[in-house]
Parts: structure tokens; C-alpha cells; sequence
């Protein structure tokens, strides 16, 4: 079971102090501008290495950890314009390539992005890619070992521990898009410097669809832990009855209901701005380009696999109710995930491993419970419009981590920024409490020779 696999853009050089002047007496925060400038430098450099190296091979950690230390340089940058200490002798122009657009050469553009906020939000949507694909490594070197009966239970637990850190990370994710969404890209709508020419990567539906996507995998990886003691135990003797370690079964398929909603909603929002076509030309011809087709493809895939085993493990729940009246539905049911697997299976889309080995699960239950509803509980089997109105509705089990942009280095808001203010206002405090006294002192002194003893 695989995530979504970002393409990483690449940035063009810039330096800070082409565009940025030091507008303070002391010519404070020139070494500041030189230190961004830098920290700038480093994320191009790590995003030109990793387009060049192979995928299994691309450092996404480090390229995490450059992130990190260029944001509080950039928002010490923003911080210190909004306030007049630095001004800008013209607008910056940010150069990256767009790698969600699709376009006629199936190539990543180039486009010019004027302002701060285009690079803040151009910086923000590479960090949330960057953490997708480092959940996407971590997941493959598991290998499916939920289904090895050689693993010792030690063992078992440890890669739990490393699956729930990638769903930390595709939450993490999530809560950067969201970020970019109600926050960036309303800012950046506010400055009005360049919007109107934005590429769909920095689309507020777009990154709507990606925060949905990213919690839809991560919710995806959590169903695969919520079962991976079972799915062990299950090895041993696939099929019904269930293994006494097998969790709860109305949860699950509503988990897989909510991911369901999820990649839907997200394939919805993601179609969006290929929907409308603004009246006057932009500034980048890129952003008239659609999200691409291999995005949409997965998103749909996704939509209809989970669908599918909320099905599945509808009709389970069916016949491992022990309710006579229910033989019929579960063969129902799962009869319904047969025909949406064998669909998937047979298509040139994706995910049709994955759909072929919850084929083959699926067919071991419903000639069990064909047999038993044949023989035994002759209930009728319901028709697939007759199932639609028991559909329940789907649950979370894993939520979103919003995001805290980190603090400026400097300037505003900076944690330097803050002590000097405190010490200025010491400095006054201690100032106004010399001039009190002084003054208190004169007024005891009201006659010749007063504080003098003789």
C-alpha cells in the first residue's frame, strides 16, 4: 500500500540583496540579509542534487532540514518590509518550475513569481511535498511485513512504530496545505503583488485537494497498523472465521468510507481550476494549465479501491454477525466488492496489485457465506441499489497537524527582537525613576541651607 510520489520543483538563484535595503541608522540587518541570501542558496542547491538522483536515493530529510533553516530568515525578511525597517528597491522575482501543472510537453515550466508571499507559499507547498515523500520511503523499506510469519512480535511493534511516524508525517502534511490555503495565499491575495498569475500548484482549491490527499493517506497507512496484528494472524488461516485478534470490523470499513470521501472530495477540488479560464491573460502562461492527469488518476483509484473494501468489510460484518437474516447481505456486499476489484483489476490503472490481492481475499469470504446462505439461513440477496441506503457514514482515526510557522530570526517578532525591546524599556524605566527622584529631591529642598548639617 503506496502514498502519492511528489516530483520535486527546482528554484532559480536569487539574492536578497539585490532587492533589499537596510533602511536602519545602524545598517542592522545587512548581515541578516546575506545570512537569507545563503539559506536561499542551500535549498536550490538540495533541490538541484535531488532532481539528479535517483529516486530511491533522494535525501528528503535533508532537504526537510533546509527548509527549516531558510524559513525564519524569510519570514525575518517579510517581517522586517511590513515594518519599514527594510524596503524593497522593486519587486522580487522568484523563479520556480511547476510540477503539478499538466502541459502540452509533459515538462515542468518555469514561471516567474512576483513578491515574498509567492516564495514563502512556493517554499511551504516543497515542504509538504518533501514530507509526503519521506512517509512514502519510510512505508517501502517496511516491506509487507504484517504478512511475514517469521516476524517476531518485536519486530511487528517496531515497524508499527515507523508506519505511525509516516502517518505523522503525512498529517504533518496535510496541516502545511491547509496552511498554504487559508493563511499563505490569502496574504498573498491581500499584498496583490503577482496573484493573478499563479500556476495551479498554488491554487487554493489545489492545495485544498492536497491537504484532503494527505489525510487520506495517512489515514490509509493507520488501517494498515489498526490491522497489522491480524493480517499476521490471518496468514496462518485466511478467511472466516476472524482471528480473536482482529479488531473491531464497523470501524474499518467506516475509516475506509472516510477515505473514500476524502480522495473524492480532494479529485473534486483538484478538477477545479481546469473548470474556469480567466478573461484576461496572466502574466504566466502556466496558469491556465490543469492539475495533472496522473494526479487525478490516483486520486480516483483511491477513491475507488477504498469504496470497494468498505464493501468488503460491510459484508463481513454481515456475515460474522451471526444474524440470520444477514446471509443474504453479506453475499451481497461482497459480491458488489468482487465486481469493483474485478473492474480495477482488469483496467490499466493503478493500484491493480493491490486490487488483485483483495480480489482473491474477498472470493475466500463469499463462498463461505454463499455456501452457508444456500445451505442454511436462504435469506434473498439484496440488489446493489437496495444496499446504497445502508451505506453509513465514514469516520477519521487521524486528524491533521496544524501548522506553526516558526519565529523570524530576525527583526519583528524574533526572539533577539523582543530582548532588545525589553532591555529599551528597562533602559526608560531606569531613566524615569532618576528623573522622579531627582525631582522629589528638589522638592524637600525648599530652604537655604536645606540637607545641610552643622
Amino acid at each position: 500500500m503506496t502514498t502519492y510520489l511528489y516530483e520535486l520543483p527546482t528554484t532559480g538563484a536569487i539574492s536578497f540583496g539585490d532587492f533589499c535595503v537596510d533602511g536602519t541608522a545602524a545598517n542592522t540587518y545587512a548581515s541578516h540579509i546575506a545570512e537569507a541570501t545563503q539559506a536561499r542558496a542551500n535549498l536550490r542547491g538540495i533541490l538541484k542534487e535531488i532532481k539528479r538522483t535517483d529516486t530511491d536515493d533522494k535525501d528528503y530529510l535533508r532537504l526537510i532540514k533546509v527548509l527549516d533553516d531558510y524559513f525564519p530568515f524569510l519570514h525575518g525578511i517579510m517581517a522586517c518590509v511590513a515594518s519599514g525597517d527594510i524596503r524593497l528597491k522593486s519587486e522580487p522575482r522568484f523563479s520556480w518550475r511547476t510540477t503539478l501543472s499538466a502541459n502540452l510537453f509533459h515538462t515542468s515550466p518555469r514561471v516567474a513569481l512576483v513578491s515574498l508571499h509567492a516564495d514563502l507559499a512556493s517554499s511551504l507547498l516543497t515542504y509538504a511535498f518533501a514530507l509526503s515523500n519521506f512517509a512514502r520511503v519510510t512505508v517501502a523499506s517496511l516491506g509487507s511485513y504484517e504478512h511475514d510469519r517469521a516476524i517476531a512480535d518485536i519486530e511487528r511493534k517496531a515497524k508499527d512504530e515507523k508506519l505511525n511516524f509516516a502517518v505523522t508525517l503525512l498529517c504533518r502534511a496535510s496541516g502545511i496545505f491547509t496552511h498554504i490555503t487559508e493563511k499563505v495565499l490569502l496574504d498573498w491575495d491581500k499584498a496583490g503583488d503577482g496573484a493573478s498569475g499563479r500556476p495551479p500548484d498554488l491554487n487554493k482549491e489545489v492545495n485544498a485537494a492536497l491537504a484532503k490527499m494527505a489525510l487520506a493517506d495517512a489515514q490509509t497507512l493507520a488501517i494498515r497498523k489498526f490491522l497489522s496484528r491480524s493480517a499476521y494472524d490471518s496468514e496462518v488461516s485466511p478467511g472466516p472465521p476472524l482471528p480473536k485478534s482482529h479488531p473491531s470490523i464497523p470501524l474499518i470499513f467506516k475509516f475506509h468510507l472516510e477515505c473514500a470521501s476524502l480522495y473524492s472530495s480532494a479529485r473534486t477540488l483538484a478538477m477545479t481550476p481546469g473548470s474556469a479560464r480567466p478573461s484576461s491573460p496572466p502574466s504566466n502562461p502556466d496558469s491556465n494549465a490543469e492539475v495533472s492527469a496522473e494526479l487525478r488518476r490516483y486520486l480516483a483509484d483511491a477513491s475507488v479501491f477504498h469504496t470497494a473494501l468498505a464493501h468488503k468489510w460491510l459484508g463481513i460484518d454481515a456475515g460474522e454477525s451471526g444474524v440470520r437474516e444477514k446471509g443474504g447481505e453479506a453475499v451481497a456486499w461482497l459480491l458488489w466488492a468482487k465486481k469493483e476489484l474485478d473492474e480495477m483489476k482488469e483496467s490499466k490503472r493503478g493500484r491493480k496489485g493491490r486490487a488483485a490481492e483483495e480480489l482473491e481475499s474477498v472470493s475466500v469470504f463469499l463462498k463461505h457465506y454463499k455456501k452457508i446462505n444456500d445451505s442454511l439461513t436462504f435469506q434473498p440477496v439484496p440488489k446493489q441499489q437496495d444496499l446504497q441506503g445502508r451505506i453509513p457514514t465514514g469516520i477519521l482515526a487521524v486528524h491533521a497537524k496544524p501548522y506553526t510557522p516558526p519565529a523570524p530570526a530576525f527583526g519583528p517578532g524574533s526572539v533577539e527582537h523582543a530582548r532588545l525591546q525589553t532591555v529599551t524599556l528597562a533602559l526608560h524605566d531606569d531613566d524615569s525613576s532618576g528623573d522622579e527622584a531627582t525631582v522629589r529631591s528638589a522638592s524637600r529642598r525648599t530652604y537655604a541651607g536645606a540637607g545641610s548639617y552643622f
